[in-house]
């Protein structure tokens, strides 16, 4: 595994860009803390895979189930109008799926969101409540 991985070795990196939600069957749930979009997380695969396909098939289904879960959670948490899929990884090659909730009247509606447009920072208690809200959904 990459020594420079973010969801693998850099702790310290990942604590600024996302606050872990809670671990799935084979994957593990964030917080993205730029929230421009109410509710956006990150499903990360449990271990360092660099891209989707390279998932084992007998896990591949099960994460594809742990993303629909978490999906759900926000959805009924914040009822967004959609929910966008990214898995975008140019750079970062762990496989992963960005969960962007979409708000009609909000940033971005009709287009694609930014990867990490940092505009939208909370308070800690704002970050807690937010994922209580998920974790009472998942």
């Amino acid at each position: 595994m990459p020594h420079n991985c973010l969801y693998c070795q850099n702790k310290a990196a990942l604590d600024e860009l996302m606050i872990k939600i809670a671990d799935l069957k084979v994957s593990t749930l964030y917080l993205f803390r730029e929230q421009t979009h109410r509710g956006r997380c990150v499903v990360a695969y449990k271990d360092h895979v660099g891209q989707q396909f390279e998932i084992p098939e007998n896990e591949w289904l099960q994460f594809m189930l742990d993303t629909r879960r978490a999906a759900i959670a926000i959805d009924k948490a914040f009822h967004p109008d959609k929910i966008n899929f990214g898995a975008y990884s140019d750079t970062l090659k762990h496989a992963h799926w960005h969960l962007v909730p979409k708000y009609a009247d909000g940033p971005e509606w009709g287009g694609v969101f930014a990867m990490n447009p940092r505009q939208t920072y909370l308070s800690e208690g704002e970050y807690a409540d937010i994922i209580a809200k998920i974790k009472e959904n998942l």
